[in-house]
């Protein structure tokens, strides 16, 4: 073992030092993929020194994720506090499951789960779990959601014609849960959204109303705090309101800027959540640690175990349910993903992450400011938001990122809203300063600059 950590530490410290320099790894085209590495797998074991050489190759020529030049996800950075605890869970290698197997991991997760719904405002009477991914998280609010009104499906199946609504500029995994969990693609509900990206309550309240007439089950909005484009977020109060009236289930998708809950400055964003049923965020979104760290809290836990919990007689042997964490999560076996989050909260505290959700907007302001600066930018986002969506002097958005991506110069995408395609800048790296983001015009300025004739034939093609 301590060959082997001694080979991870050679290698990681010349990716370290070789991305100071080279921020954009080089770029292989898929179908060359696997003529330009050796990814092939052999009967018989290699030497120690053919084998590192292939790993290498492959670690420098992966997309770097951390570095000054990557905006294309809505995750970016790497927070060396985190990255401690990541490393240190691989090397304990728990299963979440259960007090025995895991021990005092169990409490780790426990700290935090309860300390993030004490920032919610909620009682002793609320807890939550962890899960692979925001998409995951949305899936087992909507399981929820759909065995608070009719308890029996869990045991029968699906019985009535359930409806779950959620806006046009929400994630893609709302439909995918829906057919998952018995409701049904067809039953689900696209409610418009006014120009910064926001549902639109009258709308929601009016499809609600013409379902109920047709015979369906209301059974769930799904609320966005920051959409995937724009960053929008949903206005919680109104649809708590409507929920109310219907008695349905309101979940809030913060997987990618819910983080704002740890924000005095930009909490507003989010007012209303203490009546949310289910709040969902991604800690290595706008947190900062590595993939993935997923949490979803209910404010009555009843919901998590209704929902959830299957007895297992070989599996639940010592301790009672409440260490017993396999009881109100989705999966069995389950890798720690909770220590990562609790290294850098205990480095920290609380007031340090918050420290690292205002910097981020503080970025996407300078962001803005360059772009409302220059004539040559055309801005489609606004304020409190940290994606940055523009276009620079009419070059169709996807053309241009794609020939920065092959290029080797930036990681940067593109969204749309309504009729409008742009560059999605996110500012989610809290690791980057004012200097990196004014860099990151330059890049594209000079980019366009010195490859004008690439970015026509590619307009022509």
């Amino acid at each position: 073992m301590q060959d082997t950590l001694n080979t991870f530490q050679k290698i990681a410290s010349e990716l370290l030092e070789d991305e100071s320099q080279n921020p954009v790894a080089d770029f292989i085209p898929s179908d060359e993929l696997y003529q330009q590495l050796d990814l092939s797998l052999q009967k018989e074991a290699i030497p120690q020194e053919t084998f590192e050489k292939a790993l290498k190759e492959l670690v420098f020529k992966t997309p770097r994720t951390a570095t000054r030049a990557f905006f294309n996800q809505l995750f970016g950075g790497r927070n060396e506090k985190a990255v401690l605890g990541e490393l240190l869970a691989v090397l304990l290698n728990n299963s979440m499951y259960t007090y025995k197997a895991a021990g005092p991991q169990i409490g780790v997760e426990k700290v935090i789960l309860r300390n993030v719904c004490d920032l919610l405002g909620w009682n002793e009477n609320a807890d939550g779990t962890f899960a692979p991914g925001g998409s995951m998280t949305n899936y087992m609010a909507m399981v929820m959601a759909r065995d608070a009104v009719d308890s029996a499906a869990p045991y029968q199946g699906v019985q009535q014609k359930m409806t779950v609504y959620t806006s046009t500029e929400s994630h893609y995994s709302i439909p995918k849960n829906a057919a998952f969990c018995g409701i049904g693609r067809d039953q689900v509900r696209y409610v418009p959204t006014n120009d910064f990206g926001q549902m639109n309550a009258e709308a929601l309240k009016a499809m609600i109303t013409e379902d109920v007439a047709k015979g369906f089950t209301p059974i769930m909005v799904n609320a966005t705090a920051g959409t995937t484009v724009l960053g929008a977020f949903d206005p919680i109060e109104p649809l708590r309101a409507i929920c109310d009236a219907h008695q349905m289930w309101l979940h809030v998708d913060g997987a990618y800027c819910g983080s704002v809950l740890f924000s005095e400055a930009y909490k507003h964003l989010i007012k209303g959540a203490s009546t949310v049923d289910s709040f969902s965020f991604n800690a290595h979104k706008m947190i900062g640690t590595p993939l993935s760290c997923s949490i979803i809290v209910a404010k009555d836990k009843k919901h998590l175990y209704n929902s959830f919990s299957n007895d297992a007689s070989y599996l639940y042997q010592t301790d009672h349910d409440e260490f017993n964490l396999g009881k109100t999560s989705l999966q069995c076996g389950r890798r720690n993903d909770a220590l990562k989050f609790w290294t850098l909260w205990k480095r920290v505290g609380t007031n340090g992450l918050q420290e690292i959700v205002d910097h981020q907007f503080a970025l996407a302001d300078v962001a803005r400011e360059y772009i409302r600066s220059n004539d040559d930018y055309t801005l489609y986002s606004y304020d409190e938001s940290i994606s940055v969506c523009f276009n620079y002097k009419d070059i169709p958005a996807r053309d241009l990122c794609t020939a920065l991506y092959e290029q080797e110069e930036l990681l940067v995408g593109y969204g749309s809203f309504r009729k409008e395609e742009f560059i999605r800048l996110v500012t989610i790296n809290a690791q980057n300063n004012q200097e990196d983001i004014l860099q990151f015009f330059k890049v594209l300025e000079n980019f366009v600059e010195t490859h004008e004739h690439l970015l026509v034939q590619r307009v022509n093609q």
